[in-house]
């Protein structure tokens, strides 16, 4: 069955905390959802702020193949008569070929927000709904706080819905506005109403109660065939329904057709487009798209995934545009190793005694406090090295660094490296932006002669966790620095109860890495090891 996908990213999703689109934002991510195969996308709510208006003013330009965009508003205000209602003629000024409009249901709300009685809120959702309709737009009828409305008279909570589908409503969506709904109870409801009324009925659902996706799956049990939610679950409160979640379930699990199976590749793509540009991080726990949703740690899941990846996962990631991923650290089998090596025939490299060495010096690091889940740049170091053990750069002979706090507030920080190569003891000494920086500036400064390709290594992020936080300024840190050559990115990680000693170790295990990857030449290495990224 063909279940209508509904998108309010750009309009619901942006009441959510930290949640802020620029215009320009909205129509890249209006395309992406075209793309994606969307069937509507709410844009905004014209008659409420400029940046909404610029947004339909500008959108008319927009080349959607698919969707259709759908401005949103609200019924006419009580005082002011349909034709000369500033908000209903928003809505029709945005020129959009759809519009979706809520009307109160909780006779709780008519009185108490609107302030009216029962009998005038009707005719506030029939006469919008008509006059809307009377302009050429299809209206998706949002009933606000339908479940609650219904909960506490039933009879008006219908009575608001064949309001609006009596004034040519083509869509009559039940709203859980205050997600408070449990998915049994909303079933009943939902097919309560599929018995009352034909035609399309929809679901929006809000995840305070942490079952939006499911209060979604179930609604189109009962007869919903128009989902509504946002990509990545953004919302006021605690967000809106998953809508990637939703429509891989109704596609993957319960075998109707929401964007269809081609397009539903493109899913991870597009839900981290839309989170890089909110400036946000999708979840590495997401159903179907997060970074861990098909990643595997344990020993024994490693060993049967690679029998059979149906052991330990639901899907074929490849279906969502996702990707399997092992992890390595001290819960890892030797399948894990296995594992990173075997993808491009690397494991015949190592021997058997070879991999069990390597395993044992990486469980022993993790037992010391270093990740190396998040530091593949130090995994990738450690099997060149286990690869190549007489390769050498340099030994570090000494260094330290001093700062000196002025009178102004000010500080200065010195730092001196000795390094010893193939061609004797190199010495610098360099003034920085702090200790980091002047150790940094040392170690190129004593290597840039021997290997001047070291000088395109820059530092992109840097993260300093406690590991015994009950030893106070005396616990131990790791250290997390993501690195760029400008081919690729990579991080190493550094363990100590010195911060500076723990940044060191990882500024040094980064340059050699890189000195390996320029001398060594072999590729395959490093897609063996590389943690795997997604690109929009």
């Amino acid at each position: 069955m063909k279940i209508f996908t509904f998108d309010t990213t750009l309009r619901d999703g942006t009441q959510g905390e930290s949640v802020s689109f620029s215009v320009d934002d909205k129509l890249i991510i209006a395309q992406k959802l075209d793309e994606l195969g969307i069937d509507y996308i709410e844009g905004g709510w014209p008659g409420s702020n400029p940046k909404d208006r610029e947004f339909f003013t500008r959108a008319r330009d927009l080349d959607l193949k698919h969707a259709r965009l759908t401005a949103f508003g609200s019924t006419r205000f009580a005082k002011n008569p349909v034709a000369e209602d500033r908000n209903l003629a928003a809505l029709v000024e945005a020129g959009t070929p759809a519009v979706s409009i809520f009307g109160k249901t909780w006779d709780l709300h008519v009185h108490r927000a609107l302030g009216i009685t029962l009998e005038e809120n009707l005719k506030l959702i029939s006469e919008s709904v008509a006059w809307l309709v009377s302009h050429g737009k299809e209206v998706v009828y949002d009933a606000e706080h339908f479940f609650d409305g219904y909960r506490t008279n039933p009879d008006y909570a219908f009575s608001t819905l064949d309001a609006a589908k009596q004034a040519g409503a083509g869509v009559l969506c039940l709203c859980d506005t205050n997600g408070g709904t449990i998915t049994g109870r909303l079933a009943e409801i939902v097919a309560d109403v599929r018995r009352r009324f034909d035609g399309i009925l929809g679901i929006h659902t809000h995840n305070d109660s942490d079952v939006a996706v499911a209060n979604t799956l179930a609604a189109v049990e009962a007869g919903v065939t128009h989902v509504q939610g946002c990509l990545n679950g953004y919302g006021e409160r605690c967000g809106n329904a998953n809508l990637a979640s939703i429509i891989a379930n109704l596609e993957l699990k319960l075998g109707h057709s929401t964007v269809g199976p081609e397009k539903l590749a493109n899913l991870s793509g597009a839900v981290r487009f839309i989170a890089e540009l909110a400036n946000l991080p999708v979840r590495n726990d997401q159903a179907y798209v997060g970074k861990s949703a098909f990643a595997h740690k344990g020993g024994v899941h490693v060993a049967a995934v690679l029998k059979d990846s149906a052991t330990y996962e639901h899907i074929r990631p490849e279906t969502v545009g996702n990707r399997q991923r092992v992890l390595v650290s001290d819960l890892s089998g030797r399948g894990n190793i296995l594992y990173k090596l075997k993808q491009h025939g690397l494991a015949d490299r190592l021997d058997e005694e070879a991999r069990k060495e390597l395993l044992e010096r990486i469980k022993q690091m993790e037992y010391e406090g270093y990740e190396l889940e998040a530091a593949e740049g130090t995994f990738e170091l450690l099997v060149r090295e286990a690869l190549r053990p007489g390769t050498h750069f340099f030994d570090v002979e000494s260094y330290e660094v001093a700062t000196r706090a002025a009178g102004s507030g000010s500080s200065r920080t010195t730092a001196t490296v000795s390094l010893r190569t193939q061609d004797g003891v190199h010495t610098a000494t360099e003034h920085g932006h702090g200790p980091f920086n002047a150790l940094h500036l040392c170690l190129r400064k004593c290597l840039s002669k021997l290997y001047p390709q070291i000088t395109n290594v820059r530092l992109m992020d840097y993260k300093v966790r406690v590991l015994d936080s009950h030893k106070g300024t005396a616990a131990s840190v790791r250290v997390l620095i993501e690195w760029s050559d400008h081919r690729k990115t990579w991080s190493t990680v550094g363990v100590s109860d010195n911060v500076i000693e723990a940044s060191w170790k990882a500024l040094v295990d980064a340059i050699r890495l890189e000195l390996m990857r320029l001398t060594e030449q072999d590729t395959s290495i490093e897609r063996a090891v590389e943690d795997y990224c997604w690109g929009v």
